[in-house]
C-alpha cells in the first residue's frame, strides 16, 4: 500500500514539473483535478486486482475465474463511465455497457464519439480498459500481486498456466511480467514513432496523449480512436509512417507474447553461434511448431489480403493514393487492421462487395491464441485446412515435418468453428429481427466484427436498437473469452474416469 501512494506522489511530482515548462498542460490534461482522478482510477484497478487474487483462494476453477474476470472488468467500467466526469453529455446504461464490453473486448465498435462524447477522463477508463482487456485481468492481476504482495500462491500458478500455456510452474509470475513488460516497452516505443509522425497536431497535450491512446490500441487490437472519423480523417489517412508503425504494433499484438518471445529466443542463438563459431549452440528445435505455424499463416493472411484488396479496389479507395507506395500500404492497412484491429483509413462503405466478403473471411480468422486480438484464430484455421488435406491423402494424423497434430487439438479446433459459426449466425438473425431496415451483408459484416473482436463496421452501430446493441454486447463478450472456455469451465467433470465404448462410424458423405 505504501508502495502505491509512493508511486502516486512521485507522479504528482513528475506531473508538476513538467507543467513548469509546459503551462498549457496544467489547464488541460494535467490539472489537478484530472491529477486526483488518474490517481484514483489507478488505486481503484489495484484494488481490483486484490479482489480477483481473493477470489483465487476460495474458487478453483480456472476458465470460470478466466471468463469472471473478463465480466467484472466490463462492469466496472461500465458505471465508472456512468460517472459525470467521464463523458460531456451523460451515458446511459446500455451504451456505457456497450463501450465498456467493447473496450474489454478489445473490440472498438462504438455507439458514442469516443474523441467528442467522452472527456479525456473517460478516454483514459476506456484506454486503461483496453489495456487491461488485451492483456487480461488474470494476467495484471498475477503482476500486481508479485510485486504488492510478495510473490504468488501455488493456486495462483495453477490458474496462469492454462491461461499463458506455460508448462513450468516455477517460471509462471516471471511469465506474466515478462508480458506486462514487452507489452508496456512496445507500446511505449510505438507510442513515441506516433507522436513524431504527428505533424499536424501542434500542441503537446493532443500529440502525446493521441500517441499513447493509439499505441495502446494498436498493440490491444482494440481499434478505439480519438479522430471522430478514425484513421480516415484526412490529416491521417495520407500518413503512411504512422500507418506502418500501427500495423507494427497490431501485428506484434496479434502474435501473441509466446510467439515473440520464442522469436526472440531464436534470434539471439543464432547471433551467438555468429561470434562463437567453435562453440555452437544446436538451434535447430528453437522454433516451435506453434510458432512456425503462426507466423506462416499470419505472412500468408497479410501477404493474400494484401493482394486481394490491390485486385479488387482499384477503382474504389485506392484511387485516391496517387503513389505506389500509398496504395500498398493502405490495402495492407485494410488486410493486416481486418484481423482484429479495428482501425480504417478508409471508408469502409466505398469496398466492393468482394472485398467486404473477403475483409469477412479475415475477421473471422483473426488473430493468434494467447494473443491481444480476437477470431477462431489462425492456428484453428490452419489445422484445420491441413487435416482436409490430410483426410484427402488418407492420413490419420497431420504430419508437418517430422511432428504430429495432436488429436486434441485437432478436435478443439473443429469445436470452435462450429460454435464460432452458430454463435454468428444466431447473432445474424436476432439483429434481422431487432433492426430489420438494415441490409443482410450490413448485419452480417457488423455480427462478424464483434464476434471476432475487430470493431470495424458499415455504419450501423451507433443506429442499432437496444435489444440489437445487447446482442452485439453478448457477441463480443463471448468472442473474446471464447465460449469454448466458458463450456469447458461449466461442464468439464474434473473426476472422469479414463474409459472407452465400443467404436461404430457414422456415415458422413
Amino acid at each position: 500500500m505504501n508502495l502505491i501512494l509512493l508511486l502516486l506522489l512521485v507522479a504528482l511530482e513528475v506531473f508538476s514539473i513538467v507543467s513548469h515548462y509546459e503551462g498549457s498542460l496544467l489547464d488541460t490534461f494535467f490539472k489537478e483535478r484530472y491529477v486526483i482522478e488518474y490517481g484514483l482510477l489507478f488505486y481503484f484497478f489495484i484494488r481490483l486486482s486484490f479482489l480477483m487474487r481473493r477470489i483465487y483462494s476460495i474458487y478453483f476453477n480456472p476458465a470460470i475465474l478466466f471468463v469472471g474476470s473478463f465480466a467484472l472488468i466490463a462492469l466496472a467500467g461500465t458505471f465508472l463511465l456512468m460517472l459525470p466526469a467521464a463523458t460531456t453529455h451523460g451515458i446511459n446504461f446500455t451504451d456505457a455497457l456497450f463501450t465498456a464490453t467493447s473496450a474489454t473486448a478489445v473490440t472498438g465498435l462504438i455507439v458514442l464519439d469516443t474523441a467528442k462524447d467522452f472527456t479525456p477522463f473517460g478516454q483514459t477508463i476506456i484506454m486503461v480498459l483496453f489495456q487491461i482487456g488485451g492483456l487480461g485481468m488474470l494476467t495484471f492481476t498475477s503482476f500486481f500481486a508479485y510485486f504488492f504482495k510478495s510473490g504468488a500462491s501455488f493456486k495462483e500458478s495453477l490458474y496462469m498456466k492454462d491461461i499463458l500455456g506455460q508448462g513450468n510452474l516455477n517460471s509462471i509470475m516471471q511469465v506474466a511480467m515478462s508480458i506486462v513488460l514487452f507489452s508496456l516497452v512496445l507500446e511505449a516505443a510505438g507510442a513515441l514513432f506516433i507522436y513524431s509522425s504527428l505533424q499536424g497536431i501542434d500542441s503537446f497535450k493532443d500529440r502525446g496523449f493521441f500517441a499513447v491512446f493509439h499505441a495502446i490500441s494498436a498493440y490491444c487490437n482494440a481499434g478505439f480512436s480519438l479522430s471522430s472519423a478514425g484513421l480516415f480523417e484526412e490529416s491521417l489517412r495520407y500518413n503512411y509512417y504512422m500507418q506502418w508503425v500501427v500495423m507494427a504494433l497490431i501485428v506484434f499484438g496479434g502474435l501473441g507474447y509466446n510467439i515473440a518471445s520464442n522469436f526472440i529466443q531464436y534470434v539471439k542463438q543464432f547471433i551467438y553461434n555468429l561470434f562463437n563459431r567453435n562453440r555452437k549452440k544446436f538451434i535447430s528445435r528453437v522454433i516451435t511448431l506453434n510458432t512456425k505455424i503462426v507466423i506462416y499463416t499470419t505472412l500468408i493472411l497479410i501477404v493474400a489480403g494484401t493482394a486481394f484488396f490491390l485486385f479488387s479496389e482499384q477503382n474504389t479507395f485506392l484511387s485516391e493514393h496517387k503513389t505506389v507506395f500509398g496504395k500498398f500500404t493502405t490495402a495492407m492497412f485494410s488486410s493486416v487492421t481486418s484481423r482484429t484491429a479495428g482501425f480504417n483509413t478508409v471508408d469502409m462503405r466505398n469496398f466492393t462487395v468482394p472485398g467486404i466478403l473477403f475483409m469477412i473471411f479475415l475477421m473471422w480468422i483473426g488473430a493468434s491464441p494467447a494473443s491481444t486480438g480476437g477470431g477462431i484464430k489462425t492456428t484453428t484455421f490452419a489445422i484445420a485446412t491441413m487435416n482436409i488435406f490430410s483426410i484427402a491423402r488418407d492420413k490419420s494424423n497431420i504430419e508437418i515435418g517430422t511432428r504430429r497434430i495432436a488429436k486434441e487439438s485437432v478436435l478443439r479446433a473443429f469445436a470452435i468453428m462450429s460454435i464460432s459459426l452458430a454463435s454468428i449466425g444466431l447473432g445474424i438473425l436476432l439483429l434481422l429481427i431487432f433492426n430489420p431496415e438494415f441490409t443482410l451483408l450490413e448485419i452480417a459484416f457488423e455480427v462478424f466484427s464483434a464476434f471476432s473482436t475487430v470493431g470495424l463496421s458499415l455504419g450501423i452501430t451507433s443506429e442499432l436498437s437496444d435489444p440489437s446493441k445487447y446482442v452485439v454486447v453478448f457477441l463480443m463478450f463471448f468472442g473474446r473469452i471464447g465460449l469454448i472456455n466458458l463450456m469447458i469451465g461449466i461442464l468439464k467433470n474434473v473426476n472422469t474416469k479414463e474409459y472407452t465404448y465400443p467404436k461404430e462410424n457414422i456415415l458422413i458423405n
